[in-house]
């Protein structure tokens, strides 16, 4: 079993000042009420064009933010490196559906893929399917049902163009591009999509990586006949493995639409989903490449494991563990000082737009049980660690 709990290490690059703001930060969003009540506050200082970044970049953005832009990211992305920590830069601006809107999203990606392309601590690029057309496209699309509405066709093939055009990008600068995973209702045409890419830039390595939400119900027998796919396509599949981040919501449509409940009906289940995925494509590592986004320890124990017992190199390029900038540093900087690859993720953007993605990061930390007591547990060892050093 590997050490998550040093915690001299998972801080070493943290000041004092640092932790004890991370401190005051997470004793916050412990406070499902105080979370709550502040959601309200932004939604409302949002609504009537209050300004809220004053209070808002020096605290909870600057903690799971990278900055504004790329550059003003990249001094983050140069403090991580001498921990051996990558960073993969997450444009995190979300719900924007206008023309301009997926224009400006579509320019920013493909400045983290060029910025990728010549900085080797930027391994991935990433991007998120409702940030390059309209939910409405993705919904129809995805009904599994014939489309005859020739405005979402075209609208659908858009999409794709400008999908396509970052997968292009990231294959031409040879660095893997991850597309993440949305609501479950929009899911089954970015499956589609993502493997259309797959069959088109995977013929020598994998560059396109769909994302897996193993909290539903269905990802795993998807992922075992999406590898039949890759084998009689010959084309290598990237997956990457996060247990999910809609539940609430997912489980609120399916009772108000009347169709089966698409989430595990517990916890338990959802974990050992998770880690039969991670199983089954340790067991196809000849086909398929692995990014496990977790921050849960007993799956990051796991792959550990299974790399020991495969007698795989720790830094074999096709396996990853990742972490949100901000969040599990313990099992971050760890893993990487014993020579795994771990890479974080650096959400930027205008503060204003990134918003409804710290909400989700505040929401989740109340939401995952001891997620919340567990940072705050070992940012206050870290600093009775450094009192008593003096």
């Amino acid at each position: 079993m590997h050490d998550f709990d040093n915690t001299q290490i998972a801080f070493e690059y943290k000041s004092k000042y640092e932790l004890k703001k991370a401190l005051l930060l997470f004793k916050m969003v412990g406070s499902s009420l105080l979370v709550k009540i502040s959601k309200v506050l932004v939604n409302i200082a949002l609504a009537l064009r209050i300004p809220v970044a004053w209070a808002i970049k020096p605290t909870i953005y600057a903690h799971f933010c990278g900055g504004e832009s790329i550059d003003e990211s990249m001094p983050v992305v140069r403090k991580l490196e001498p921990f051996k920590i990558r960073a993969i830069l997450d444009y995190s601006v979300e719900g924007k559906e206008s023309d301009e809107d997926i224009r400006a999203a579509l320019n920013e990606t493909l400045e983290t893929i060029r910025s990728g392309g010549t900085d080797t601590n930027i391994p991935f690029a990433v991007f998120k399917p409702t940030a390059f057309t309209t939910a409405e496209v993705l919904e129809k699309m995805s009904t599994g049902a014939e489309v005859t509405d020739q405005r979402i066709l075209a609208e659908a093939n858009k999409f794709r163009e400008r999908v396509n055009t970052l997968c292009q990008e990231a294959y031409n600068h040879n660095i893997p591009i991850l597309i993440d995973a949305e609501d479950s209702w929009y899911q089954l045409f970015i499956d589609q999509v993502c493997e259309d890419m797959m069959l088109k830039y995977n013929h020598k390595q994998a560059i396109v990586y769909n994302t897996l939400q193993m909290y539903r119900t269905d990802r795993l027998e998807y992922l075992e006949e999406a590898h039949e796919r890759a084998i009689k396509g010959n084309y290598f599949m990237g997956i990457k493995f996060v247990r999910g981040a809609y539940m609430e919501k997912e489980r609120e449509r399916a009772e108000k639409m009347s169709y089966p409940d698409p989430i595990n009906p517990t916890k338990e289940a959802t974990d050992k989903m998770y880690d039969d995925g991670l199983r089954y494509t340790m067991e196809h590592l000849d086909r398929i490449s692995v990014f496990n986004g977790s921050h849960n320890e007993a799956s990051n124990h796991l792959l550990t494991q299974l790399i020991e017992e495969k007698g795989l190199e720790r830094s074999d390029s096709r396996i990853w563990f990742s972490q949100l900038f901000g969040m599990s540093d313990n099992i971050s900087f760890n893993l990487a000082s014993e020579g795994y690859n771990v890479a974080k993720y650096l959400p930027f953007g205008p503060v204003k737009h990134v918003l409804p993605y710290l909400i989700r990061r505040a929401e989740e930390n109340t939401a995952v049980a001891g997620q919340t007591s567990r940072e705050l547990e070992l940012i206050k060892q870290e600093l009775n660690r450094r009192k008593k050093e003096k």
